[in-house]
């Protein structure tokens, strides 16, 4: 049941999209693999630093100045 499962929820996705850009008229746009560190930075920082440390490791965060 669980490749079924899967398989269905991945061809709702295609359907809405589709549905979306047949109805608004528009062409499909990537939203890219970044796309969620784009959306909420602060999240991804958070994400990486937890991965880090599963693995063993201690991050520390500095921003950068800008120039």
């Amino acid at each position: 049941m669980g490749k079924k499962r899967a398989l269905v929820a991945v061809m709702h996705k295609v359907v809405i999209a589709m549905w979306h850009m047949l109805s608004n008229d528009v062409t499909y746009h990537d939203l890219g693999g970044d796309y969620f560190t784009r959306l909420d930075p602060e999240r991804a920082m958070h994400r990486l630093a937890r991965q880090a440390n599963a693995l063993g490791y201690t991050v520390r965060f500095d921003p950068i100045e800008a120039a």
